[in-house]
């Protein structure tokens, strides 16, 4: 169960964060699924807050767009 503060941060940090990081490179969901390995949908339900990133995931996105675990879940800017 989602609560105000979830498993990826301050609600909605995460969510927020991958979207504005993937339009900034002005990168399709198709573009960085494949590039990172999921699907397309996967990172759509990322960026609406849907689903929570597994570990692997958050590492993966971390490393392609060169920032901090951390700062993808809100906890540092």
């Amino acid at each position: 169960m989602r609560t105000d503060t979830d498993a990826c941060g301050s609600a909605g940090t995460f969510p927020l964060r991958l979207k504005a990081l993937r339009e900034r490179q002005q990168m399709d969901r198709k573009t960085l699924a494949e590039l990172i390995g999921l699907s397309k949908n996967v990172i759509g339900q990322y960026e609406s807050g849907e689903k929570d990133p597994s570990v692997r995931s958050l590492i993966a996105l971390a490393d392609y767009f060169h920032v901090s675990v951390d700062y993808l879940l809100g906890r540092e800017e």
